[in-house]
Parts: structure tokens; sequence; C-alpha cells
């Protein structure tokens, strides 16, 4: 019988201490092989038919982690595009709620619009800072930069009082924090990080109504048959959220796909045991060493202040972290190992 352990040493292999998922995951086994099947595939000019196929596979696949029906999930390629279509739906003058150095694809569609109000407050107080007026919340479940976990909940019966819609995104939790998708109007996540795929994919989910959203970004794929919808407008925008697809890098779908079944095997819940395992081995080590990091419970991102300037070191020492304005980062995934923890913090002990 397959066990978390087994599962995870059959598809990683890393050959650094790897502890920088919060900027990249790692690619299991089978998701490279796809990729190479793939790409052999159009080597060889054969059709392409399964690679559009994987795409409705990863479609159903997110669906289901992020608890909505499939018909609410979109295809894109970034955060940052499927903000600017939130932020291209609103009017002029609309207040949109931030938290303070969000990361940077979730702000700026809306600050390029120019004609917007962009508010942005400590994320510890984003849902008190609702109030009447206020159109939108704009928040990353877990901070980027430091791991810090946003009070969803509150945010959302804040927007309920209020009035206002809210938006999520969760590249940094999508893969190891369970979602919850339909408590918001709209959210958002990369691939390429906690749900372990290639760079190339990003999942927007939006409501039944599509939430007074303008497929402003929509080309033939968002035809309700795209193959008659290639050329001239599209006749008929497809019934479902897949008329906010954006054209789909089929190799990376094609990889994406086996990663999201192997998070599904795995278990969020699991994932998230073992990660935050990890993560509180290392809490308690700095803390014996004298460093106290940004406080963030729950989260498998850890940020220390004063030790960014170290990651050249633990770079060449094979320890792979982030220097993000001057703390070091190190984000714990399920290929990770409590050896890998203490391998980090005997470096830093140095």
């Amino acid at each position: 019988m397959e066990t978390f352990e087994s599962l995870v040493r059959a598809e990683f292999a890393p050959k650094s201490t790897y502890l920088n998922t919060a900027s990249n995951g790692l690619l299991p086994a089978r998701t490279v092989t796809a990729l190479h099947e793939a790409a052999l595939l159009r080597a060889e000019g054969r059709p392409l038919t399964s690679l559009y196929e994987d795409v409705e596979a990863c479609r159903a696949a997110y669906a289901r982690l992020a608890g909505v029906p499939v018909g609410r999930v979109a295809a894109g390629a970034s955060v940052a595009a499927h903000t600017g279509v939130i932020a291209a739906s609103l009017p002029a003058g609309a207040e949109v709620l931030t938290a303070e150095d969000d990361f940077t694809s979730v702000l700026n569609p809306f600050h390029v619009r120019g004609d917007l109000k962009v508010r942005a407050v400590p994320l510890e107080r984003i849902a008190e800072a609702v109030r009447p007026g206020t159109a939108l919340v704009a928040v990353s479940a877990a901070q980027s930069a430091d791991g810090r976990i946003a009070d969803l909940p509150a945010l959302r019966e804040a927007a309920r009082t209020h009035g206002a819609r809210t938006y999520v995104d969760f590249s940094q939790s999508a893969g190891w924090l369970p979602m919850d998708a339909d408590a918001h109007d709209y959210s958002a996540a990369v691939s390429f990080k906690w749900l372990l795929g290639p760079h190339g994919a990003a999942f927007l989910v939006v409501p039944e109504d599509f939430g007074g959203l303008t497929p402003v970004l929509s080309g033939w794929v968002a035809g309700e048959v795209p193959w008659d919808s290639c050329y001239g407008p599209v006749a008929e925008l497809a019934h479902s959220a897949r008329r906010f697809d954006l054209s789909h890098a089929l190799f990376t779908y094609a990889g994406l796909r086996r990663s999201l079944d192997l998070i599904e095997e795995l278990g969020v819940a699991a994932v998230q045991a073992h990660d935050l395992a990890l993560a509180d081995r290392f809490r308690a080590g700095l803390a014996a060493l004298g460093h106290e990091p940004v406080p963030a419970p729950g989260s498998p991102i850890v940020s220390v202040p004063g030790l960014g300037a170290r990651q050249p070191e633990l770079s060449r020492a094979g320890i792979e972290v982030s220097d993000r304005a001057g703390n070091l980062r190190a984000a714990f995934h399920l290929f990770n190992t409590t050896a890998d923890v203490d391998r980090l913090l005997d470096v830093l002990s140095g």
C-alpha cells in the first residue's frame, strides 16, 4: 500500500536542499515525463487532441480543490491577467481595498487604471477597513513575502455587511491550505508554486452569473464551440467561465494534469500537516538560535528578518531559499524532510 512518504519519494529526487516553493515548486517525475511526451507530439507531427483534453482535466481538478463547480473555473496564463479582467469591470471612482505590500499581480492592474480609488491597509486590519462604498477587496490568502495568512472568514463577513465583492489570490496557499473559493466572488491561483506545475497556467474562479465581468481578453478558445470560433468575432461566448479563458499553453497543462493528480492522491490535509510540522520545527530551531521570524502561525512560509543577506552563502552550500527585502524566506513543502530543516539551521548557526 502506498503511503504519503512512498508517493513523495517516488516523485522527487532534489539535488539540493530546496526550500523555495514560495518562488517555484519542484516538478514531480510524472510531470516531467508528461512534458517530454507532449513535446514529442509536436516534434513528431502527431495530433494534439490529448493536450486539449489535459486542459479540461486540469480545470476539473482545480475545481475540486477549490470546492466549486467546474463551470466556474477559467484557465488562463497569469494572476495579473485575471486581475486585469476584474479591474476592467469596475466603474470609474470605485474603491478597491488592498493589503499593504501584497504581491504586485494582485494590485497593479487596479493602479494602472488611473481612475480607481485604491486604498492599502495592513493585512491584519483589512477586514475592519471595509466600509460603505468599498466596491472590492483584493488580497492574497497567504502573503508571498512572509507567509502571513489573511483572516478570510472575517473579510468575507465584512464585505457582505458593506456590499463589497471579494477577490482572493490563492497562489501561495493552493495545494497546502484547503480552499473555499465559493466563499468569495472571484479568486485566482498560479500553477507553478504549491501545485507543483510548470509555468504558464493560472486559474480564475468567477460567480455563476460571472459577477459583472466582461471577457475583454477572450479569443477563439472562449467560444462556446472553440473550433467554430477561429475567424471573425466570436459569435457565441462559452456559457461557462471558459468565456474568460486565454489561449492555453498546452505543454504546461499536460504536465500540470499529473501534478494535480499527485496533490489529490496525497490529499491537501495531509500535505498541510506535513508542511506545517516542518515550518514549526524551523521556527523552534530559530528561537534556539536567538532569531525571531515574522509572526505567521499556520503557514509553511517562514520569513526571518535580518538574514536575507545570507541567501548567496546558503545557495553555495546547496540550500535554496529566498531573500525578500532583507528577510530570509524559507518555504516547506511535501518533498522536504526534517533533515532539510536541520541542515538549514546548522548552516545558520555557523
